[in-house]
């Protein structure tokens, strides 16, 4: 089966995280403690554009 990055349901805020988690097979959780801390060490901006540009990239999974 193939496998394709996409925005979860699975959603906190777009779904990005959880759709990266479902990608990886590995919990949600693991991804959105990592982009926080990713963020807040690189002073926050850089990791929120990176997941604004993500949240408009990246297509919901219907399923």
């Amino acid at each position: 089966m193939d496998k394709k990055l996409m925005r979860s349901r699975n959603k906190m805020i777009a779904g990005v995280c959880a759709g990266i988690a479902e990608y990886f097979d590995v919990d949600p959780t693991i991804i959105r403690v990592a982009f926080v801390l990713l963020s807040i060490l690189s002073i926050g901006f850089p990791g929120i554009l990176v997941y604004i540009i993500l949240m408009l990239i990246m297509p919901v999974d219907l399923a």
